[in-house]
């Protein structure tokens, strides 16, 4: 278990420190220092180290000589200006390498791993030569009573440790004072508690009395050789005692992290056997060395620390949740307004407060009826409903604003807490719903007035020009029996015309009842043939299902609008060679009951144009040379009417419409 490589710069340029933390990412910790006084104290925590030196930065000449004479297993390598005197310079002072300082990745990466490589090979040598100068493992010095020291007192630094800490709200302010507590229990110079957060988080420097700077700065990823070494061994870790560590690489993996903190011991910290950090202490202030019941201290103090980390981390994260989840009910657009079990409104958020023109002081802690009488009146009912209501809308008496308010009742497992209103604000919306309706119904007129004066034009001048022949040729009889024939056929168009516009615009009362929609389907086909004519040769190819649900409608406003799909799909038929329209009904299934219907039409024509697909359904939209467009609007306020859909899917190739009708409530 080798402990991971760290790479320490020297520089004042952050865009080098991002590039090289970039770069450097996947093989090693960079860890970047920026100020002189500081470097000595860095490349005490890791020697023997590789530190990459930015020959731009201050006193980076004389920090090199320094660094060479007093730090000799610290590998250099120096960036600077290509061609540059400094560079020139740190090449010819026997450091490990000098380089330009705009170096790519792989040169950068092959450089600190071939350095890695170096510092490694030096630490195995001058670990064997320890060994093999006579360096023996040091056996455990005998347990003496973790409650009294060497001569039979008591470890007073110990009592002092409080066993019940004060309630902060605040957890950082928790760990600081666990911290100073702890300093003051042990007797040491220094304590620090690393922690991470959340599951998924590094471990950090949460809290610290006297700790060093860049103590700050480190982290510790969930799989990192430290945290994996408390995993397996659960034990802390005491300078005195590294000799007792056999393994090389355990030995020099414990060692920097003593160095990094600049520690004499670390202990960790569990909870629900799971290491979630741990407590490190620097040397007691007496300056003496731990002896075994003082590390058998410092373990009950662990123990400690870990219930009280553990409860902070806990109401760390549900603070977090909380804020969380009340920042969101603050930000929805709804509004939202809560109450218990007894209809004691618990949340106004200021989204409510908007809507109903009330302040959140006024409501809040008190009956819902202060929130409105209809609100009040809704969330009572729904706190007695065993079903979920279905949504109501009003007009606050308050605000006069147009409501839309859906309710659920708050239940946990089987407990219930209450209930909760969604309140929207639906008067911009209608608003902005009548102007388009206004919009809608001039452009409905233009459309309408455009349309007759076309339609009824052609009629009239027909009928203009016989009237004006007819003083000439009166005495014509072949004249008069066209005059007769033709004004009479123009005049019965115009009624038709005046007829179409009348029944669109008063459509007759739907009398709803279940029905079985295979009925008008087959009046619908015999309606067509009839417009069509005997001899037009309408084919239509049926399939309907026999296990169709019934529906609550009109069959003879279905009927009608049936009618209309199965004409408008034979007249998309012309000039085919071999039309087809084929009719179809089949049930609509959710699990093993039908919901609904769905009947199709489906032709092989040359299919609608894409500038009319957007159009179709508008009234006056036709390509046919005559006729008014009201079909497929008729259509759709007719599916419209009983709570259905219309889908219409074209391709050159032909054109499908799908219309869905839900199955009756009551399923006969």
């Amino acid at each position: 278990m080798m402990p991971s490589p760290v790479c320490i710069l020297y520089t004042q340029d952050p865009d080098l420190v991002r590039r090289v933390k970039a770069f450097l990412r996947t093989i090693a910790q960079t860890r970047h220092v920026s100020d002189t006084s500081r470097l000595d104290a860095v490349l005490q925590q890791s020697n023997p180290a590789l530190l990459i030196m930015d020959l731009r930065a201050k006193e980076s000449r004389d920090l090199l000589d320094q660094i060479q004479k007093d730090w000799p297993e610290v590998l250099i390598i120096a960036l600077g200006t290509a061609r540059s005197e400094p560079l020139r310079e740190a090449e010819q002072s026997g450091i490990y390498a000098a380089d330009d300082l705009q170096l790519d990745r792989p040169h950068l990466q092959a450089l600190v791993g071939r350095g890695f490589d170096y510092l490694k090979v030096l630490q195995d040598n001058r670990e064997l030569r320890e060994e093999s100068s006579g360096v023996t493992f040091t056996q455990p010095p005998p347990r003496v009573d973790a409650a009294t020291d060497r001569h039979g007192m008591p470890s007073l630094p110990l009592l002092r440790f409080p066993r019940v800490f004060r309630r902060f709200d605040n957890v950082d302010a928790l760990l600081a004072s666990v911290v100073e507590n702890v300093a003051d229990a042990a007797g040491v110079t220094r304590v620090g508690i690393f922690s991470k957060i959340r599951q998924g988080d590094h471990y950090r420097l949460r809290a610290g009395l006297r700790c060093l700077p860049e103590a700050n700065e480190v982290e510790f990823g969930e799989r990192d050789p430290l945290v994996r070494w408390f995993e397996l061994h659960a034990h802390l870790i005491c300078r005195a005692n590294l000799a007792q560590t056999p393994d090389r690489a355990e030995r020099s993996l414990l060692r920097r992290a003593l160095d990094t903190f600049g520690a004499e011991v670390i202990v960790p910290l569990y909870a629900r056997g799971r290491i979630i950090g741990w407590l490190f202490f620097g040397h007691r202030v007496t300056g003496q060395r731990f002896e075994y019941h003082d590390l058998e201290g410092l373990m009950i103090l662990a123990e400690h620390v870990s219930t009280v980390l553990e409860n902070a981390l806990l109401s760390e994260e549900i603070t977090l949740q909380k804020t969380l989840a009340e920042t969101l009910l603050k930000s929805i657009p709804p509004g939202i307004v809560a109450t218990d079990e007894n209809a004691i409104v618990r949340w106004f958020n200021p989204t409510a407060e908007q809507i109903l023109g009330l302040s959140s002081k006024d409501v809040l802690n008190k009956p819902i009826e202060s929130a409105g009488s209809n609100l009040g009146a809704f969330l009572r009912e729904t706190l007695d409903a065993k079903i979920t209501l279905p949504p109501q809308q009003w007009i606050d008496n308050t605000t006069r604003r147009s409501l839309a308010v859906e309710t659920r009742r708050l239940m946990s497992e089987h407990t219930p807490l209450g209930a909760v209103a969604v309140v929207h604000d639906l008067t911009a919306e209608e608003t902005l719903r009548e102007k388009q309706t206004l919009l809608d119904r001039a452009v409905f007129w233009t459309d309408l007035a455009a349309s007759m004066s076309h339609e009824i034009r052609n009629p009239l001048v027909a009928i203009k020009t016989f009237a004006q022949l007819l003083p000439e040729r009166f005495d014509d009889a072949d004249f008069r029996k066209d005059f007769n024939e033709i004004v009479v056929r123009e005049i019965d168009r115009l009624d038709k015309i005046i007829t179409q516009i009348n029944n669109f615009a008063h459509p007759p009362e739907l009398v709803f009842k279940p029905i079985d929609v295979r009925k008008p389907v087959r009046k619908a086909i015999e309606i067509a043939r009839d417009r069509f004519g005997p001899n037009g040769g309408l084919a239509v190819e049926t399939s309907l299902s026999n296990d169709l649900p019934k529906v609550l409608g009109d069959e003879t406003a279905l009927a009608e609008a049936f009618a209309h799909l199965v004409a408008n799909a034979a007249e998309a038929l012309s000039g085919r060679t071999k039309p087809r329209i084929t009719l179809a009904a089949k049930p609509i299934r959710e699990g093993k009951h039908a919901s609904g219907v769905i009947v199709t039409v489906r032709d092989n024509g040359k299919g609608i144009a894409p500038d009319l697909k957007d159009k179709i359904f508008s009234p006056f939209c036709t390509t046919k040379p005559r006729g008014m467009g009201l079909g497929l609007p008729i259509v759709k306020r007719t599916v419209f009417d009983h709570n259905g859909r219309v889908d219409i899917d074209s391709t050159s190739h032909g054109t499908l419409v799908s219309v869905m009708l839900p199955a009756s409530p009551n399923g006969n």
